[in-house]
């Protein structure tokens, strides 16, 4: 009798010690917050190359996979050295693509926005004449706004003059050093994709090693039956991930050129510019088409207004076939969550993460969605609720 009330006690006072030692934690965490951010940032810094290399190894895995089982089917008979030969030769090839789309990508944009860029300064002297006479021709039969205007013109000429007079030295040596960060950056995002570059290889060679040491590490640390829930889980989200991200990439790819071939077909400026914008933000879901369309609208309106105005309605058509025909062709219902939890997603993750968030919210949400979904059904199967589950499923999930 003494020895269970001493247990009784012993695990009360672990569990009050566990409930103390979680709030000191919590306390900690919070009072500390901005030292912790900052540090995990200096790791996340660190690690970049790596995350990149993690993410183009797991983009390039499917190619690469296609590519050895074809090579495979070619030479169904081939020794082990051939074999990994087979598997350095399609390594290479993905590479070589990733690559050539990332360089295909850059001498499309670059060239593209140098010009665009040269043709708005050139045009904005201009439309500034051709908006002040405007203004001065409205402004003609109304002395009170013309003199209003006029006193306001001085005002703001006399502003930038003093601007441009006062602390003329510092303003530039300013610019000069904000866009000497701006190159840094640059570089650094460059030096970043070489590097995962170079890792992703690594990662992909050694893709099955590191699969099955994942296996024994997992069959290791958990038993039989939680190793196999968090396997099943596991591949789920490879499902998920795998499935969305490659079906929206192939999905954009689609886009991208139906939109080079209608903004070239209308003859719009810079189709190649146009294209690849949409194609890339097409990639977000929901609100891509607009983050895209708005620069690209903006840059016609510039050029001739009536271009922008083709160019939104093209647009418009463009997403009404993406949703209604490419997307569920290519993607279907790959997520198996409703079109508010995917908005709430996209705006949950892209507040956290920005623009990565917003690519990667959905397939990450979906894959939280899927482990609530077993917790609620494991505590109603528990509970002998069985037919709550087989009403839900016949009302809301029926295929």
């Amino acid at each position: 009798m003494k020895d269970d009330e001493m247990k009784r006690y012993l695990k009360i006072g672990i569990t009050g010690a566990a409930i103390l030692a979680s709030g000191i934690l919590c306390a900690f965490v919070l009072f500390k917050m901005p030292v912790i951010i900052s540090v995990l940032k200096g790791i996340t810094e660190i690690l970049k190359p790596f995350l990149y290399g993690v993410v183009f190894a797991y983009l390039l895995a499917p190619l690469c996979n296609k590519i050895e089982e074809k090579l495979f089917q070619i030479f169904p008979k081939a020794k082990t050295k051939v074999r990994r030969f087979i598997c350095f030769i399609a390594i290479v090839i993905s590479l070589c693509v990733a690559i050539a789309v990332i360089w295909l990508i850059i001498m499309m944009i670059i060239p593209q926005v140098w010009d665009s860029v040269m043709k708005i300064i050139q045009m904005v002297p201009q439309k500034l004449i051709v908006v002040n006479n405007w203004i001065e021709h409205m402004l003609e039969n109304q002395p009170e706004l013309q003199a209003y205007f006029e006193e306001f013109s001085s005002q703001a000429e006399s502003n930038i003059d003093s601007l441009l007079n006062v602390d003329t030295i510092q303003k530039v040596q300013s610019i000069i050093n904000s866009l000497s960060v701006q190159l840094f950056g640059v570089l650094g995002v460059v030096k970043n994709i070489f590097l995962g570059l170079l890792i992703s290889a690594y990662l992909l060679g050694s893709r099955k090693l590191f699969g099955a040491q994942a296996g024994l590490i997992l069959h290791g640390v958990f038993s039989d039956k939680w190793a196999k829930i968090i396997e099943e889980e596991i591949r789920y989200t490879d499902k998920m991930f795998n499935g969305f991200l490659v079906g929206k990439i192939i999905d954009s790819a689609i886009i991208g050129l139906l939109c080079f071939a209608g903004t070239s077909i209308m003859g719009f400026e810079a189709p190649a510019f146009i294209s690849v914008i949409i194609g890339i933000t097409n990639i977000i879901p929901f609100f891509g088409p607009f983050i895209g369309a708005i620069p690209c609208g903006l840059l016609l309106l510039l050029e001739n207004p009536m271009h922008c105005l083709y160019f939104i309605i093209f647009i418009f058509v463009l997403q009404q076939l993406d949703g209604n025909v490419i997307g569920p062709k290519i993607l279907g219902n790959t997520t198996g969550v409703s079109s508010f939890w995917v908005l709430f997603a996209i705006l949950l993750f892209g507040g956290m993460w920005g623009v990565v968030g917003m690519v990667i919210g959905v397939p990450l949400f979906a894959v939280i969605y899927d482990i609530i979904r077993k917790l609620v059904y494991r505590g109603l199967r528990k509970h002998k609720r069985e037919s709550m589950i087989a009403d839900y499923e016949e009302k809301y999930h029926k295929s």
